[in-house]
């Protein structure tokens, strides 16, 4: 069993990428981070005619974007009825709205600059994992629809059979707006994208630190110094004390997958014969899809924790995998990995700023089509062709107890397994 991502084993780093070897002295924008947020900031305002730098300390794309499950789809990490009454009608839908037309974006991105990365709509199914959750989902359905005309079709036990080939599931909704996507070759496209764009490209690059000269900002990296007129921290689940202030706004939480050797056609379409993706009510969610070579990929967040042992997480996420379909038993785990979330304590993606720098975060595990977003709205805020994002409009959230090191994660997890197993 491979402890890397399937994604970059199959797709790994080109080598004929973009790369920038010498560091300019003066840049309009300065990007630390090269995942979604980092690249779609980079690639609006690069179209703006700015001048534009994106630093990795790793290779383009190391983090969440080349790792994650590849599933859009709408809607945040806090429930939308929350959101709703927290926030207001017309701030819910606004989320709302951004959720969904965060998919199309990816689509339109994706079809812009012929980007080969597997991406079809083929929508979502969410899977009642309790019998008390039916009622809670179908509520959910009927409610997107009346408020926002956003159409879910209820699924029956009955009739799941027709989306899933598990009979572990007491019902179900599934919404056909969702898009699956390979992450690797969609975060090494944009990469290709931003540098044929004019963006200069730096991985291997610390930034050591970021300084506020009023007029502009004075950033030392591992490289050399250089000025910048903005900067924008594009972190998210691995962000660190650079920025004093941004640490304690964001959570770093780890997510694990596991995947099989490739499935014959017959067991592909037992499975999941719409070829949907799927995630689960649990409070520790499971979420899994084919990939487009016909391996189950299954993820989840059975510990909170970024360092969890892979082959423990394997047998876990196995464990479940299995429960739902027996059919998998005996059927090999060719991978294992993980990836760090960003997770707010509002569970709210937020634009902001620190000290005068921009940031994005807070995806809380919608980062494929959010991050997308927000990297997106960032640019156009930095560059004046939007005045205002409703993700920079709301308080974000802190607590006195958490500045560096998320200490209460265990804690929070025992808490969610005992949700999990009450009835």
């Amino acid at each position: 069993m491979n402890i890397t991502p399937l994604w970059t084993d199959q797709y790994p780093r080109p080598d004929d990428l973009p790369i920038s070897s010498d560091l300019p002295s003066e840049v309009d924008v300065a990007v630390v981070g090269s995942g979604y947020t980092g690249l779609n900031a980079a690639r609006v305002l690069a179209k703006s005619e700015a001048t534009v730098a994106v630093f990795e300390r790793n290779t383009m794309g190391w983090g969440a974007s080349s790792r994650n499950g590849g599933m859009a789809t709408p809607g945040l990490k806090q429930g939308i009825s929350t959101i709703y009454k927290k926030y207001g009608a017309e701030k819910g839908m606004e989320f709302w709205k951004a959720s969904v037309d965060a998919i199309d974006l990816i689509e339109n991105i994706v079809n812009e600059y012929n980007i080969d990365c597997d991406w079809a709509r083929v929508g979502h199914v969410a899977l009642a994992s309790k019998k008390s959750h039916v009622a809670e989902l179908e509520s959910y359905a009927n409610w997107v629809g009346k408020e926002f005309g956003h159409k879910k079709r209820i699924i029956p036990r009955d009739q799941i059979k027709d989306e899933i080939g598990s009979e572990y599931y007491y019902g179900a909704i599934s919404d056909a707006t969702s898009g699956g996507i390979h992450p690797a070759k969609y975060v090494f496209g944009l990469v290709r994208a931003v540098g044929n764009l004019g963006v200069s490209l730096f991985e291997n690059t610390n930034v050591e630190s970021i300084e506020n000269k009023v007029t502009d900002f004075h950033i030392v990296t591992s490289r050399g110094d250089l000025k910048a007129k903005e900067v924008v921290m594009a972190t998210n689940g691995y962000t660190d004390s650079t920025l004093p202030g941004l640490k304690p706004k964001v959570i770093p939480v780890g997510s694990y997958i596991i995947v099989t050797e490739p499935l014959s056609k017959e067991l592909q379409d037992e499975l999941s014969p719409k070829q949907r993706m799927y995630y689960d009510s649990k409070w520790f969610i499971n979420y899994f899809r084919l990939t487009p070579d016909g391996r189950m990929l299954w993820g989840g967040r059975n510990d909170l924790s970024v360092d969890l042992d892979l082959e423990e997480s394997s047998t876990i996420l196995g464990r479940e995998m299995r429960t739902a379909f027996p059919q998998l038993e005996g059927v090999p785990i060719t991978h294992s990995w993980s990836g760090q979330l960003g997770v707010t304590f509002d569970l709210m993606p937020h634009i902001g700023k620190v000290n005068g720098v921009w940031y994005g975060n807070g995806y809380s595990g919608h980062g494929l089509s959010i991050a997308t977003y927000l990297g997106t709205e960032l640019g156009l805020l930095i560059s004046g062709q939007k005045e205002r994002s409703p993700f920079q409009e709301i308080s974000h959230q802190t607590m006195f107890f958490y500045r560096n090191k998320p200490w209460f994660l265990p804690m929070a997890s025992r808490y969610y397994r005992l949700l999990d197993w009450l009835p």
